[in-house]
């Protein structure tokens, strides 16, 4: 009986502390949402006697940390700071203390306490990559009312789910310059992510300046690559961030720039190979029977892999489909030779001696989840991109590895170029319901959201990395019963204007896209059109990876609009509301809606049309002939036969494809006209 009493109160404190953490995310924009947090009854004023004292073993990393950390706190509330850099072995009314600087590596501790008091803040932890996390916390708590900004006094205990919460960008597809890299890389470490996996070369351009063969840059990159410098330079600008960094060198297919500048490595004799210009899957592959292809690779390797310190390496792996491979009679010679059954069989042939080359290099192995198969030793890392459906909770490739003692990443439902929503890509758990061993636990090591660029340009990356991502860091980083969407949202809307502080600018460049197709019009109208429209999904934009070529058009109303259209997620839950109560505040909500549609296009007419406008005109006319005989029926409660008629066709209008966007208030205004033939109807 005491037993049961016992587990009985555990089970209230545990609900209890559940309710006060709901009540608590309600009032404070975290993202991601911390272990624990407990809120006192005061605050600490934020004003000119601010200061940050560090107490700890100086740390390069901490004291740029300390120093970014008042300047966007600066920035954030007006208030001018009388010291504005940070003391060693002082008090301060900001003291940071920890024990050691770590090398950045899976073993590094990322768990920090904060404590808010009225008269200081403490934040401790066991590494300043601690410190890192806790500053990020302290600057999101920032609260203001009339007459100040403050923090509450809270205190928050923190540690991240899993170990490897990365981001990967693609720079093949598209060439992202330094400053793109160096302004998602802030953005990551505001969100306490900490693996950059740097996918560096494809079929569609090298990216890395090599000095052993300098052929790959001139031949193979169009003139955009990175230096080894400016690598380095990205690289320790990551460390400071307490960010690790992963290169990518995909090997053997994604092969058609290496074998543009070095052809002899390839598997089929007298074939022209050049850069792809458009985007998919490709022939050309490298030859895994020849031995100067594994001195081509270790000679490369060698001289790329001290640019990057951290102990893993990707080699990408993924589909290869072994065209030119079947077509080749000395590779066909070499796979009986060495018994090797199939092409799989043979690119395990070849990962094991990448795997071998890249461990005398002191590197551990990853790749795609291609490179799964019996023979491949364990120590490589797989990254699971595949699955029946989205996600892990089916199983999959990350839980079969994870079973056969392989470490694991999972990118699957992670892939935010496919334009998925926010709530898609939150819904995924790494492991999800999946019951595995501690031991199987321990090789789940997180996730990677994955940037692929064949869509993006500089202009329009940060739209597409952002904010979703932020969502992701959080399902990485936060336990897993923080899964409240409508809660999530409410805290990613305040994220994402304080990622703009950075410098992203997945907000400001769809007004910049607008002003451009417009040639610097009023864009009203097309703002109108971008909230309610998201670019089709699933790479449906670019059927078969042939509509778009590298330097194809990335600036039209397709890159200006998201993958959550703000308009139309809220019209979207006020129909909702409205078909359950017809109250005044419901409707009052609709019908705000409905009439600056109805007036869209009477603005957008007013546009001097170009191609780029006139195929949005259609568009615009049937929105407001659906959102004018909308607003008039629900105003006067009834609606006759003949602008039923007309509303349908408007309708069955905005269902189609238009500029390769999808207009997502579809099913809301044909459940409003469900609604009207069903109740005004005369």
């Amino acid at each position: 009986m005491k037993k049961f009493i016992i587990i009985l109160l555990i089970v209230q404190c545990s609900n209890l502390f559940v309710q006060a953490q709901d009540v608590l995310s309600n009032k404070y924009d975290l993202m991601p949402w911390p272990k624990e947090i407990t809120e006192y009854s005061d605050q600490f004023t934020i004003d000119q006697n601010l200061t940050i004292a560090i107490n700890s073993k100086k740390s390069e990393r901490v004291d740029k940390a300390a120093v970014r950390f008042l300047r966007r706190l600066a920035h954030r509330t007006g208030v001018f700071l009388d010291k504005g850099f940070p003391v060693y072995n002082q008090k301060g009314n900001i003291n940071l203390i920890y024990d050691t600087a770590s090398a950045l590596n899976l073993n590094t501790d990322e768990s920090y306490v904060l404590e808010i008091s009225k008269s200081k803040i403490d934040i401790t932890a066991k590494s300043d990559v601690g410190i890192l996390r806790g500053l990020e916390t302290l600057l999101q708590l920032t609260q203001f009312n009339k007459k100040t900004y403050y923090f509450p006094n809270v205190t928050i205990n923190d540690a991240p789910r899993f170990v490897w919460r990365g981001l990967m960008i693609d720079v093949s597809r598209h060439f992202q310059p330094i400053d793109v890299i160096k302004r998602n890389l802030e953005a990551m470490a505001s969100v306490k992510m900490n693996v950059f996996h740097w996918h560096l070369t494809d079929d569609q351009g090298f990216r890395i300046e090599s000095k052993v063969y300098p052929k790959l840059q001139e031949f193979a990159s169009d003139g955009l690559f990175y230096t080894q410098n400016q690598i380095k330079d990205v690289v320790a600008f990551a460390n400071n961030l307490g960010i690790r960094v992963i290169p990518e060198i995909d090997v053997p297919g994604h092969a058609s720039a290496i074998l543009t500048a070095y052809p002899e490595l390839g598997s089929k004799d007298n074939y022209t190979y050049s850069i792809e210009r458009f985007a998919g899957v490709f022939d050309p592959t490298l030859d895994p029977s020849k031995e100067i292809t594994y001195t081509f690779l270790e000679n490369l390797f060698t001289e790329i892999t001290p640019l990057f310190p951290d102990e893993y390496f990707h080699i990408g792996g993924d589909e290869n489909e072994g065209k030119h491979w079947s077509e080749n009679e000395e590779i066909k010679k070499f796979k009986e030779k060495h018994q090797l059954k199939n092409n799989h069989e043979l690119q395990t042939h070849f990962n094991i001696r990448l795997e071998k080359i890249l461990n005398k290099l002191g590197k551990k192995l990853m790749g795609w989840d291609e490179i799964l198969t019996p023979n491949m030793p364990t120590t490589a890392v797989i990254h699971s991109w595949r699955g029946e459906n989205e996600g892990v909770a089916n199983g999959g490739s990350l839980i079969e590895a994870a079973k056969k003692g392989y470490q694991t990443v999972l990118s699957n439902g992670f892939y935010i170029d496919r334009m998925l929503s926010v709530e898609h890509h939150y819904a995924v758990d790494p492991i999800g319901d999946i019951k595995l061993s501690k031991e199987e636990l321990s090789k789940i090591l997180g996730g990677e959201a994955t940037m692929w660029s064949e869509l993006v340009t500089p202009q329009t990356i940060d739209s597409r990395i952002w904010p979703r991502t932020a969502a992701i860091a959080e399902r990485l980083w936060s336990t897993k019963d923080v899964k409240d969407i409508d809660n999530m949202k409410k805290r990613l809307s305040v994220i994402s204007y304080q990622l703009e502080e950075l410098g992203l600018t997945h907000i400001k460049n769809r007004d910049v896209i607008l002003r451009s197709i417009s040639h610097n019009q009023d864009i009203s109208s097309l703002e109108d059109l971008v909230k309610i429209c998201e670019p089709l999904k699933i790479y449906a934009r670019n059927k078969d990876g042939i509509e778009y070529k590298t330097y194809s058009s990335f600036s039209l109303f397709a890159d200006a609009c998201t993958a959550d259209a703000i308009d139309a997620t809220t019209f979207n839950k006020k129909v909702a509301n409205f078909l359950k109560v017809q109250n005044r505040l419901n409707t009052a909500n609709i019908l705000a809606f409905l009439e600056k549609w109805a007036k869209n296009y009477d603005t957008f007419s007013q546009l001097e049309k170009n191609p780029k406008v006139s195929v949005l005109e259609d568009l615009s006319k049937n929105l407001s002939i659906a959102s004018t005989i909308l607003k008039q029926a629900i105003e006067n409660k009834k609606i006759n036969n003949d602008n039923l008629l007309v509303l349908q066709n408007a309708i069955a209008y905005l269902k189609l494809p238009v500029a390769d966007t999808e207009v997502v208030i579809v099913t809301a205004l044909e459940q409003l006209e469900k609604h009207c033939k069903e109740n005004y109807k005369k």
